[in-house]
């Protein structure tokens, strides 16, 4: 008959099931803090709210050493400037503590806010295998009020696109033809490979109207649109972590080994830029992510 000291077996191994799952579930999100995925101070509150997630049982030396630039010596100094102990957890930080570390996070990772003056004109962006065209189809579907706008491209379509309702699909001499014309919002070479341009006229055309027009591009089109035009709304798409954000881009199947690899490299870089933008979405349930689109509309 099992005791205390010596539980059943079944319970052994339950235990040791759910061992094994916190601590990949803080391997994931020590993953997120390094890539980006997650914002630091969203941790920390997570942590706050539930001593028990993953959040909550990451040590704090784990914390600092997942965010970008921060090595071992630099944690060690970090934790002697907030005076806190290298052996306590999140979950198990005491007010004073909690306060020092928020005020270093947001010096250091500051969270971008909204500006002012901003216009009707939505650009969202965001990492490669996001879903941001897939976002963007709910918001035409869901919300006809807001104008998607179609973008040109030098890549090939791929199954099931439509020419005129996904892209412009044309070859190199055409798009040539649109940027000598100025016909083009913004265009640049995504992943050294394909040429991506937004057409002008109908975006001016509609907002001309009082209409919302949305712009689904990559992270040089929304920093050439921003240039352009200061006051458009830009909103990031960011993947719920970075390991669905992998499983993404490998379960659609529409690029090589070595294409994939290129992209996720392209992708670490895309999500440092995040800070450049009013808006953060996170894109774990597409309808919900594409009513948060629209609402930023109103």
């Amino acid at each position: 008959m099992a005791d205390a000291k010596h539980p059943p077996e079944v319970d052994r191994v339950a235990a040791s099931q759910k061992a094994i799952a916190a601590r990949r579930a803080r391997a994931s999100l020590k993953r997120d803090l390094t890539m980006r995925v997650i914002a630091p101070q969203t941790v920390v509150a997570r942590a706050i709210e539930d001593p028990t997630s993953a959040a909550g049982t990451l040590r704090i030396t784990d914390f600092l050493t997942a965010l970008p630039a921060i090595g071992e010596g630099k944690r060690d100094r970090i934790l002697a400037q907030l005076e806190i102990s290298p052996v306590k957890r999140l979950g198990g930080l005491g007010i004073r503590q909690r306060r020092a570390l928020g005020v270093w996070l947001d010096g250091r990772f500051p969270q971008p806010g909204p500006r002012s003056g901003r216009s009707r004109l939505l650009v969202l962006a965001g990492p490669t295998a996001v879903g941001k065209g897939t976002v963007a189809a709910a918001v035409r579907e869901n919300h006809p009020e807001i104008l998607l706008s179609v973008s040109a491209t030098t890549r090939p379509p791929r199954p099931g696109e439509v020419d005129g309702e996904h892209y412009y699909f044309v070859d190199d001499a055409a798009f040539d033809r649109m940027v000598e014309r100025g016909e083009l919002l913004e265009h640049a070479t995504v992943h050294n490979k394909y040429r991506y341009g937004t057409p002008r006229m109908p975006i001016e055309r509609a907002l001309t109207q009082g209409r919302t027009v949305l712009l689904e591009i990559d992270l040089q089109g929304a920093r050439q649109v921003r240039d352009a035009e200061p006051s458009a709304t830009l909103i990031f798409l960011l993947p719920p972590s970075w390991d669905e954000l992998v499983s993404r881009l490998v379960g659609r199947g529409t690029e090589d080994a070595e294409e994939r690899s290129r992209r996720l490299r392209t992708a670490k870089g895309e999500l440092a830029a995040q800070g450049e933008f009013d808006y953060h979405i996170v894109n774990d349930e597409v309808t919900r992510a594409a009513a948060e689109v629209a609402a930023l509309a109103r």
